[in-house]
């Protein structure tokens, strides 16, 4: 058993081999919390959940840090634009997330760093940077020679004689265009924080090598991101920790982007769908289904359409679990996923490939009602809970029952008033008024309902919508 992950830095992809056996350290770039999160954001813990309960499947010990960014240029922004304080459009929008990655089924990582809480970590790595040549201070602010540091642009594949590298206002005194910002002299109204070169605040990518330095050391295993991070920020980041003497990520996993029109739904372009409202719409574990399922390299296009299809994909699954409990009662999860499942996971988390093992699960445990074997599809049901419990979709999971107990009461009403129709259409079946039982059928169908006749008399579940 090996896993297999596609490193973005070789460009290929690589047996997985710990630094320590057993263990597995993973640093995921989270939330820059100027704004409450749409379902790009929330995408991307998602991919990297699945990754860390894959490893634990395996039997790693898994350490996950997801940090927060609670100050940076937009934060600053959004605080003068709305009259309040930085720190409460961060706590808010912290919040936020955190709700979405619960309501989503993503772990709680094992720490969740908050920059502002680090600049202790920040001055030191800038103080080793200096010493060693590779940063100088100008003006008050702390820039990174980039010149200095031959490996720069490894990651992004770009030549540095074509580089633009963004610049913020204020950011005076640099030798080279090129160089960035590690640390940004004071300006009137902003946070500030002391330093040996003055007052000021952190620069985004300094942020991410202090904690991941704090919390991992000087060499982990795994380091991932969305793909739009590879440059600057996880370039940036590679020369701060690797120039002050770390050896850093051994691998770097990238995860695709969601789109709308083609392009990807960011805040900036006025694209982006709230987890927040999604979720008053869609059910949370359908979300998951949608947003986890395709392959974490595979760009998304957001349409309705496609949740729908979602949706319909997932309701056939709990539609069979829900039949074998009826008829055999609690069927707890095998202790192993089938092989064919566990080779496609183990193949750079082939989700899709390994999803079209479930369907395939599910599809003989239907067969097995239909032949009332009620072994086989006792059988299958625990491999199916198995196989969802790794990618965080059991129905039966303690974190989804929340979604049942919220709907029980309303559930029994509709179901007596579902119930009192299902008779008259019985009614009409014996007396052979063919004609009145279809046109019963087809309002219930209207109202969105499926209806199953079985041996053990009609049944009915929500249908696709």
């Amino acid at each position: 058993m090996t896993i297999r992950l596609y490193d973005t830095n070789a460009r290929q992809i690589r047996d997985f081999t710990p630094l320590q056996p057993g263990c597995v350290s993973i640093y995921l770039c989270g939330a820059t919390v100027q704004a409450a999160p749409h379902i790009g954001h929330i995408r991307s813990g998602l991919n990297f959940d699945i990754m860390r309960r894959w490893f634990a499947y395996r039997g790693y010990d898994v350490t996950f840090i997801r940090n927060v960014t609670d100050i940076d240029d937009k934060i600053i922004a959004k605080a003068g634009e709305q009259g309040r304080p930085w720190w409460s459009i961060g706590y808010e929008n912290e919040r936020a997330f955190n709700d979405g990655y619960t309501a989503l089924g993503c772990l709680p990582p094992t720490y969740e760093p908050r920059a502002t809480g680090h600049v202790p970590e920040m001055i030191e790595m800038m103080q080793r940077l200096i010493e060693r040549g590779h940063a100088y201070e100008a003006d008050g602010n702390v820039y990174f020679d980039v010149r200095s540091f031959p490996g720069y642009l490894e990651l992004s594949r770009q030549e540095l004689d074509n580089l633009l590298q963004p610049s913020g206002e204020g950011e005076t005194g640099k030798r080279d265009p090129r160089d960035f910002a590690m640390w940004k002299a004071a300006k009137p109204g902003e946070p500030t924080w002391p330093t040996p070169w003055g007052r000021g605040r952190p620069g985004w990518h300094l942020e991410c090598s202090a904690m991941a330095h704090k919390y991992l050391g000087p060499a982990f295993d795994i380091h991932g991101g969305g793909l739009d991070l590879i440059f600057p920020h996880h370039e940036n980041e590679i020369a701060q920790a690797k120039a002050s003497g770390d050896e850093f990520a051994r691998y770097w996993v990238h995860n695709a982007w969601v789109t709308m029109a083609g392009d990807k739904m960011s805040k900036s372009l006025g694209n982006s769908v709230l987890v927040s409202e999604m979720v008053k719409t869609w059910r949370p574990i359908v979300l998951r289904y949608y947003l986890g399922t395709p392959h974490y390299r595979s760009m998304i296009e957001y349409s309705e359409e496609a949740l729908r299809e979602a949706e319909s994909a997932f309701a056939r699954i709990e539609g069979f679990i829900q039949r074998v409990v009826e008829k055999a009662g609690t069927v707890e999860p095998a202790a192993d996923v089938p092989p064919a499942f566990a080779e496609a996971m183990d193949d750079d988390l082939g989700v899709p490939q390994a999803l079209a093992v479930l369907h395939t699960t599910v599809r003989q445990g239907n067969s097995a009602l239909a032949a009332d074997d009620k072994e086989a599809a006792v059988a299958r049901l625990a491999e199916v809970r198995a196989m969802l419990g790794v990618l965080g979709l059991d129905p039966l999971d303690a974190h989804w029952a929340g979604e049942t107990d919220r709907g029980e009461d309303l559930h029994g009403v509709v179901d007596s008033l579902v119930r009192m129709v299902l008779d008259q259409r019985e009614a009409a079946r014996s007396r052979k008024d063919w004609a009145t039982a279809d046109a019963l059928r087809d309002q219930l169908g209207q109202a969105g309902l499926t209806i199953e006749d079985s041996p053990q008399g009609p049944r009915w579940s929500l249908g696709p919508r």
